[in-house]
């Protein structure tokens, strides 16, 4: 006779206030029973950040957020960060509005990356909530640095210990007006010269103390103390292994839905795949602290 399929727990142990269901077996996890509209209690706040630190992105479904809203829920995690390159939403300089008209060619975040890793202290995280979404496509990838680190071997880890990159945001102003004729989000008008700063090629995580890879292939240029040829055969063997599929997860969006992203620990990746159809969301940034 057929025995009965066990039922599995939705939600791991230690979660009181939320129901946490995993995507996947590298990163990510939704999150329900929670209206992030609403002020909510330290407890559930908690929870949230213990998911974050969890599993790297979480998401959420069929939320109703203003854009004040929105701010105040990143605001329950740090500072906002202004974006210093792209033109924010109007009337909330803290909102960058990503959009990608039905016409236009390219969208933004279509490299793997991490957020603004060009400014001394890289932003903690993004949440980025969706206004309009199209009929299919636009999905969102993510990948798992804690497991890049750690798949690596033995040796390539102890070469990588206390080397340094090399991060610009050349990638953006150097190139501003020809991004800008095939993107509705727009960089900002007169944008200064290219910046740079160092950061550790491992990365130590604040919170969790586990290391993580911390390059990305649109701002880090190079290796301290190599030239850019010296640097590339290395940081293309590493930015190849990043993306590899065992790491990553896929985010279907809907209208209402949010993700919240660890961007010191993450890769994302946002899919070009809905021509003809216009897409509209709104990222808060929380600001973030020195790597080490």
């Amino acid at each position: 006779m057929l025995q009965p399929v066990p039922t599995l727990s939705k939600t791991p142990e230690g979660y009181r206030h939320l129901d946490v269901a995993p995507i996947c077996g590298a990163l990510g996890a939704e999150l329900t029973g929670v209206d992030l509209s609403t002020d909510l209690s330290d407890d559930v706040m908690a929870e949230i950040h213990r998911a974050l630190n969890d599993y790297c992105v979480i998401f959420f479904r069929d939320q109703e957020l203003t854009p004040d809203q929105q701010k105040a829920f990143g605001l329950r995690f740090g500072t906002l960060n202004i974006h210093p390159i792209y033109e924010p939403l109007e009337g909330h300089p803290e909102i960058l509005q990503v959009v990608k008209e039905a016409d236009a060619m390219n969208n933004i975040g279509d490299s793997w990356h991490s957020d603004a890793t060009f400014l001394p202290e890289p932003p903690m995280g993004s949440i980025l909530y969706a206004r309009e979404v199209p009929p299919f496509g636009g999905d969102t990838l993510f990948a798992n640095l804690y497991l890049a680190y750690e798949m690596l071997t033995d040796g390539m880890r102890r070469m990588l210990s206390g080397m340094n990159a090399v991060h610009s945001d050349a990638f953006l102003v150097q190139a501003s007006a020809e991004r800008n004729s095939t993107r509705s989000t727009k960089l900002k008008d007169g944008v200064h010269e290219a910046k740079e700063t160092l950061h550790p090629v491992i990365r130590t995580h604040p919170d969790t103390g586990r290391k993580c890879l911390y390059i990305n292939e649109p701002f880090t240029d190079r290796f301290e103390g190599m030239s850019r040829e010296e640097s590339k055969p290395l940081l293309d063997y590493l930015l190849a292994h990043i993306k590899k599929p065992e790491f990553t997860c896929r985010f279907r969006w809907q209208v209402g839905s949010m993700a919240f992203w660890d961007n010191r620990c993450t890769h994302h990746y946002a899919l070009n795949d809905y021509h003809g159809h216009r897409r509209e969301m709104h990222r808060v940034t929380v600001n973030g602290d020195r790597p080490y």
